[in-house]
């Protein structure tokens, strides 16, 4: 693997040196060997080289880019592409996950309006382009939709899955939005990042399409390692609010606790599932490498971002409770492993 790896990067380098016709000083992975973008150290300026799985994902991040960049500063430049590989520029080493978990309450705040503000630039950026047009519309597929609301169903192992007897049909024709704005997607916490300049920009644009728009801010919320309270993120999504992007705001605010309901599902769902396979990691190691966020703390906080969101309309009411019975599970799971550390150390 190591071997692999180290070739890998000498591959980037030498095609990142003839593309740019200077010396790369240093080459490192900032987010973990297993990942798809390195940082390239010139003499004069760093560089993100990224190396997606497929040729057709480099290139529409590359047009996503290229097309944001001419309406907002609010992402990386596209530098150029080579093949499957893209160059761009680099935002900063700051990633938002590592920097909100050590801020203070009010600092906090703030990056979470900025994280939110910058989404909603971005979003009036692709509109502007008509992105909307030239992308994939995300979610379409009846299948994709039916499993967001059977998933449901993974709540009933630690609940008493009042779930289980919603209308599913009818969750799923309300889930169901066609594709009529830009979206980002996967705007979890590690895809920010703030630079030099002190200014918080978004990357990883590679899965971008159409969609109701909400979905951006339901992937920041529903960041289970995202530190602030689900009532504190709903306000500040109605300070930050766009009149501009098409939605009434209550109706907005509705889909997007709707939507964030079933997203809640998905993020618990792989929590159990990598927690059943590779046990539970440490909290900063789920941080410095933007891993799934196995931990029994944010076990717990993805069952309250759900449990409040879900609460807020009837027909999403059962969910909430079973996310509350969930997470207290989950919540006496963080005590035991507490008070056997305090054997231990005792």
């Amino acid at each position: 693997m190591k071997r692999r790896h180290k070739e890998r990067i000498a591959g980037i380098v030498d095609r990142a040196e003839r593309f740019f016709g200077q010396k790369v000083v240093r080459a490192t992975a900032p987010g973990g060997s297993g990942r798809s973008s390195y940082r390239l150290i010139f003499e004069d300026r760093t560089v993100i080289a990224t190396l997606r799985p497929n040729f057709r994902r480099t290139h529409l991040e590359a047009f996503v880019l290229k097309r944001l960049a001419q309406d907002c500063g609010d992402t990386p430049e596209c530098l150029g592409v080579d093949g499957e590989l893209m160059f761009q520029s680099d935002v900063g080493g700051e990633r938002l996950n590592l920097a909100i978990a050590e801020a203070t309450p009010e600092r906090r705040l703030a990056l979470a309006g900025e994280a939110v503000a910058a989404i909603f630039r971005i979003q009036e950026a692709g509109r502007k382009q008509a992105l909307q047009n030239a992308l994939p519309h995300l979610g379409q597929n009846r299948d994709w939709i039916d499993n967001l609301v059977q998933s449901t169903a993974a709540l009933a192992e630690f609940s008493r899955g009042r779930s289980a007897g919603l209308d599913h049909a009818a969750l799923a024709t309300r889930l169901d939005f066609p594709g009529r704005q830009f979206v980002k997607w996967d705007c979890r916490s590690g895809n920010a990042a703030i630079g030099t300049d002190g200014r918080l920009r978004w990357f990883d644009f590679e899965y971008s399409g159409a969609r109701h728009g909400a979905e951006d801010i339901a992937w920041l919320i529903g960041d289970e390692a995202w530190p602030l309270s689900p009532a504190a993120m709903e306000q500040v999504v109605i300070d930050c609010f766009d009149p501009g992007c098409g939605h009434d705001r209550d109706a907005y605010l509705d889909y997007l606790a709707f939507y964030l309901t079933f997203h809640c599902i998905q993020r618990f769902k792989l929590i159990v599932k990598e927690a059943r396979k590779r046990g539970w990691i440490a909290k900063a190691r789920v941080r410095k490498y933007d891993d799934a966020g196995v931990h029994p703390e944010f076990a717990v906080q993805i069952c309250r971002v759900g449990a409040y969101f879900a609460s807020r309309r009837p027909d999403t009411a059962p969910i909430g409770r079973d996310f509350e019975e969930t997470g207290t599970v989950f919540l006496n799971i963080l005590k035991d492993g507490l008070r056997q550390a305090e054997t231990v150390t005792a």
